[in-house]
């Protein structure tokens, strides 16, 4: 309590109004943190909602253009199945796989199939357009919480760097402040002694 008191109250926006105290600095750190503020908000919530933007309109691409297609275990799969496959949760494996596209042309890659899979099995992949295998595409809630993450850690980073130059500037204009004060100190601070004693 009692340094509240050393202190005096608050004054909210203390660098805007008049005041024959008031310097130039004051004023110009004023603007400073206010431009700093402003460019700080804007980078984060543009760079975020432009970030979230790309990464839904990607995933919604994908949800387009990639498609099932039903491929053929071309090599035995790796493991046992039956009984004790399943027990142990479907215990799934890398195998090799073919299939054809829509064109007529025949592909192979590498899928994750059920445990001892024999030659022939049908299985479900996804591919891209060019009948290259990819990923099941994310679901649209899937898709929106990833943009909504991506795009926030976006803008938490893009709206760092207006952020971290403004505390630069204003801890430069802190320091000369300060070596100012001490010069003027040095220059009355005798002037002072003398007058009181």
């Amino acid at each position: 309590m009692p340094l509240k008191a050393f202190r005096g109250p608050k004054v909210w926006l203390w660098r805007w109004q008049r005041n024959p105290l008031k310097r130039r600095a004051d004023t110009v750190e004023a603007w400073v943190l206010l431009g700093a503020w402003l460019f700080t908000l804007l980078a984060g919530v543009l760079a975020g909602l432009a970030a979230a933007r790309s990464v839904e309109d990607g995933l919604a691409r994908e949800r387009v253009e990639w498609h099932p297609v039903v491929a053929h275990v071309m090599d035995k799969a790796p493991g046992t199945s039956g009984p004790k496959a399943e027990d142990s949760g479907g215990e799934r494996v890398w195998a090799r796989v073919g299939w054809t596209v829509a064109d007529g042309s025949a592909h192979t890659g590498q899928a994750r199939v059920a445990a001892g899979s024999k030659v022939g099995t049908p299985v479900t992949v996804w591919t891209d357009p060019q009948g290259h295998l990819v990923t099941r595409p994310a679901t649209a809630s899937e898709a929106h919480f990833r943009s909504a993450l991506i795009g926030g850690l976006v803008g938490l980073s893009a709206a760092a760097v207006p952020f971290v130059a403004g505390l630069v500037v204003r801890g430069r204009l802190e320091r000369r402040r300060m070596d100012r004060w001490d010069a003027e100190w040095a220059r009355l601070g005798p002037q002072w002694g003398r007058m009181t004693g």
